[in-house]
């Protein structure tokens, strides 16, 4: 029977999925802290100059490559939810270009609002209560802005959207759910920047985020099919399977 979108259901199912697929997500999250740690390495060795130019193709080359892993994150957790009863090959999960490009894009221009937002603030705002209520409606604006376009990712991986396209969806995606998008980017940070803070004085913090960063994103990957179904007001497929 249909379900109404919770919170509650959610991580029940995105908990269900992380302990059967255990193994798997885990070990491709390791391969791709790698990748990039080895991509860091060898970008520091290969471009030393302090060049303007050489600085924008080191940071063009990880923007992709991270931008490449994360979408490959993506793909193998939406396999692993339609994939739940029948193998799938390895092809599955590796991200096109055009993926890649348009995640890259959209991250461009969620760094550029939040840049200019900022340059605003220091360089263009007099200090006093002008300064003070520009924080305020602009943090408030940013948080809304990231909470209606938190999805995005998930349409591009899930229904090839250009980067545009995606937010669009996203935003239509979050029409009404205001609150459950909230409490959801409200369990992200607890499982992830909480632990991440926690680092600096408590040595074993960072092994906790090897296991809830991949959890997380289940959670988010689950948070979208069910608001998806919830607006298309079909069967739960995930709860009823799992």
């Amino acid at each position: 029977m249909y379900h109404p979108f919770t919170i509650a259901d959610t991580l029940k199912a995105a908990w269900i999925i992380f302990k059967r697929n255990f193994i798997t997500i885990i070990v491709y999250s390791v391969v791709a802290f790698f990748v990039l740690l080895i991509l860091g390495m060898i970008l520091a060795v290969l471009f030393t100059a302090d060049n303007f130019f050489v600085e924008l193709i080191v940071w063009a080359i990880t923007l992709f490559v991270q931008s490449y892993t994360t979408l490959g994150l993506y793909k193998l957790i939406f396999t692993l939810i339609d994939s739940e009863f029948y193998e799938f090959k390895i092809t599955q999960i590796l991200p096109k270009f055009t993926m890649t490009i348009s995640f890259a894009v959209v991250q461009l221009l969620f760094a550029t609002l939040l840049e200019s937002y900022k340059f605003i603030l220091d360089h263009i705002l007099p200090e006093g209560v002008i300064m003070d209520i520009a924080i305020l409606l602009g943090s408030f604006g940013v948080l809304y802005i990231v909470l209606r376009g938190m999805y995005s990712p998930s349409f591009i991986v899930d229904d090839a959207s250009g980067p545009i396209e995606s937010i669009r969806q996203s935003f239509q995606l979050t029409k009404g759910y205001f609150m459950s998008t909230l409490a959801t980017l409200g369990i992200i940070i607890l499982l992830i920047a909480v632990p991440a803070v926690l680092s600096k004085y408590i040595l074993w913090a960072p092994l906790f985020i090897i296991f809830s960063y991949p959890f997380v994103n289940i959670f988010l990957m689950e948070a979208y099919r069910k608001l998806v179904y919830s607006h298309q007001d079909v069967d739960d497929l995930d709860t009823e399977t799992v």
